[in-house]
């Protein structure tokens, strides 16, 4: 009874989390899919448990992929030990949540208790849930592709696309309720070949039906085709077709297979893709383009998503030379990624992003939890292969099976080299290999270890029992306080967009106090910063002193906890920026600079902070009764190394003028905005009304 509930929750789990969306939370997607995740992992850990003190058995099916399984969560725990952030190791970037410690310890228990519960007929009734379920995501997206998002209907009851900021264009990209293009088109990439799987499944004992079932599958095939090509996602798309030629490879043989794959590339080489990106490979042109990445004074162009995320992988590789061991920490490549990023980034239209993932996770592995984390995880994920390959090869009753889960595997592989993993990509990742070990360990030939849970007392079951319900409620109402958390979180970044720092405050207040995030620890210091600078004009000089104090309190306690998270440097500076203009007391503006030298300690290479170090000089030397000081010189050295750093910056060069015309050096300044406006942004306004004032 028990076990059939745990498989109803398997069930549970894989329709429903590719289609959770819910918009009043930080992060409509991957939060919810997350939170989720827990949800249904601690469920069925609980009732599992219950289940083997109630029968008092144990029952555990030997295979050796369980070595690799050890070894890869090993060296996730030692790099959270030694991460430069723990608190984001164990719970995930705050905006990602995915790849934390906590949840690489969920999909390892949904793994071991998968290879429990379930055999060969169960996981074809969860495969077909599975594609049940993306038949919904296809549905519930594909109205946007043509300007009706069913989401803005629930979300805002206008049937358009109207609800979606710059970021998200469902008419352009679609991304349905997996959030990002890429992301939909690596889930469809794996369920195509689950639908593969069944359309080419025989079954003569009911031939009438199989008619039915083979027309809805090759609907489905092509819909999903269809799905991925309107995503415009180039790893779904090369994964798709890689794993499809495997395939077929595989199914009539080599030398078919060359004649089919030799056809296709003359197909492309005469038809092209129609990406650029990738048609480029197939041209027979010597001409070469120059993209933005080599215009050193070009801020127009928007620079190839291929060539930016070459320059991200540099930086990755970098992190991982200098951090060669346990990395900098699991999910902690955001912080990270600053000390090494590569300064050509500055001339890429992507240059001020912020980088949570290396956009390949093999990298991202590498950077953030070094040699031992990545030969780990290369160690699991060849073990899977080798196993799903000789399963392909001996055995013949399920070989087609076998092969659809093998180039499924592949696909995920493939789009996380070019990417990085998500929720619902990762339960595929985790539960494929677990579906492969359900089956084997299935054979009589496989010895299976029970344990007798030998309670000779009564009591001592009561007492199991009360000890696991105990401590499944009190995980529960952790997950139930951070997800109401999150959504108070969420309505304080409403009312700080609008400038009440008082009721956002008081919101993120509450945040903290169901749940701790350092993130809202860096929030809530900037909106009492703000609301310090407000009251001291509203003359309330006592009130604004201690929102001060506990801005500055919440400040350092958020970099005690993520001291090299430069952000929270950054937002140091901000606020004594802000205390400085309530207060006017200069040894603020002294703060803010020694919190940005801390911060370009952190990002050599990010052209912000040296712009901002001028900014800061220059009121220092506004403020000064020495008028011999240095303050002026700092000020111009700044604003060069900002300029070096990123030629193409125009508000540098803007400010430069600006702080040559201040200091009397006027044919300096002159110069400069002539540059500006010839040579890296001829429409800058401000510049042309600078000249034309004498």
């Amino acid at each position: 009874m028990l076990t059939n509930i745990i498989r109803f929750l398997y069930y549970i789990l894989f329709f429903a989390t590719p289609l959770i969306v819910y918009s009043k939370t930080s992060e409509l997607f991957e939060f919810n899919k997350m939170m989720f995740i827990y949800l249904i992992t601690l469920l069925i850990v609980f009732i599992w448990l219950t289940d083997k003190i109630t029968t008092k058995k144990a029952i555990l099916k030997k295979n050796v992929f369980y070595i690799p399984i050890i070894l890869f969560l090993v060296s996730q725990v030692l790099s959270t030990i030694f991460s430069i952030d723990i608190h984001t190791s164990l719970f995930g970037y705050y905006g990602r949540f995915n790849g934390g410690l906590f949840s690489i310890i969920s999909y390892l228990v949904l793994f071991y208790i998968f290879i429990d519960v379930f055999d060969k007929s169960f996981i074809f009734r969860l495969l077909k849930i599975s594609l049940i379920s993306s038949v919904f995501v296809i549905i519930l997206g594909l109205p946007g592709k043509f300007g009706y998002d069913l989401f803005c209907l629930a979300f805002t009851g206008d049937f358009n696309n109207s609800c979606w900021t710059d970021q998200f264009r469902p008419a352009e990209r679609l991304f349905s309720t997996l959030g990002q293009p890429n992301w939909l088109g690596a889930y469809l990439s794996v369920l195509f070949f689950i639908g593969l799987y069944f359309l080419l499944q025989k079954d003569k004992a009911k031939i009438k039906k199989n008619i039915k079932d083979k027309i809805f599958y090759i609907s489905y095939l092509i819909l999903n085709l269809i799905t991925i090509f309107f995503t415009h996602s180039q790893s779904a798309i090369a994964a798709t077709i890689i794993a499809l030629i495997i395939f077929i490879s595989f199914r009539v043989g080599i030398k078919k297979s060359v004649i089919m794959i030799t056809g296709l590339i003359f197909l492309i080489l005469f038809f092209k893709t129609g990406k650029p990106s990738i048609d480029k490979y197939f041209s027979f042109s010597s001409k070469t383009t120059i993209n933005s990445v080599q215009n050193k004074y070009s801020t127009s162009i928007v620079t190839d998503s291929f060539d930016i995320r070459k320059i991200v992988w540099k930086g990755a590789v970098e992190i991982g030379k200098s951090y060669p061991l346990f990395g900098t920490g699991v999910e902690t490549f955001a912080n990270s990624y600053y000390f090494k990023r590569p300064v050509e980034h500055n001339l890429t239209s992507e240059w001020d992003f912020l980088y949570n993932k290396a956009h390949n996770e093999f990298l991202n592995y590498f950077a953030t939890t070094g040699y031992i984390g990545l030969s780990a995880y290369l160690i699991m994920i060849f073990s899977v292969l080798l196993l799903l390959f000789k399963r392909i090869l001996s055995d013949k009753n399920n070989s087609l099976l076998f092969l659809s889960l093998f180039c499924a595997y592949i696909s995920i592989l493939i789009t996380n080299s070019l990417g990085f993993s998500t929720t619902t990509i990762n339960l595929f990742f985790y539960i494929i290999p677990a579906i492969i070990i359900a089956l084997y360990t299935n054979y009589p030939r496989n010895k299976k270890i029970i344990i007798n849970l030998n309670f000779k007392k009564d009591k001592k079951q009561t007492i199991s029992l009360g000890l696991i319900t105990l401590v499944f409620l009190i995980i529960l109402s952790f997950l139930i306080k951070y997800y109401i958390a999150d959504i108070v979180y969420a309505k304080s970044e409403t009312y700080y967009k609008v400038g009440d720092y008082k009721t956002a405050s008081s919101l993120l207040s509450q945040s903290l106090g169901l749940h701790y995030e350092h993130v809202y620890e860096d929030k809530l210091s900037y909106n009492l910063a703000n609301l310090s600078y407000v009251t001291h004009y509203q003359k309330d000089a006592a009130t604004a002193k201690n929102l001060v104090k506990l801005s500055d309190y919440y400040n350092l306690k958020s970099i005690k906890s993520s001291p090299y998270n430069v952000t929270y440097w950054k937002t140091r500076a901000k606020n004594q920026y802000l205390f400085y203009q309530g207060t006017v007391d200069s040894n603020h503006l002294n703060k803010g600079i020694e919190a940005l030298v801390q911060a370009k300690r952190l990002s050599p290479t990010d052209p912000k902070i040296p712009y901002s170090i001028a900014l800061y000089y220059t009121l220092l030397d506004d403020d000064s009764k020495d008028k011999n000081n240095d303050y002026q010189k700092k000020s111009l050295k700044e604003i060069e190394e900002a300029i070096n750093l990123k030629p193409n910056f125009e508000d540098a060069y803007f400010l430069k003028g600006q702080l040559f015309k201040k200091y009397g050096q006027n044919e300096e300044a002159k110069k400069i905005f002539e540059f500006l406006l010839k040579k890296v942004n001829p429409q800058y306004e401000e510049a042309k009304k600078e000249l034309e004032t004498p």
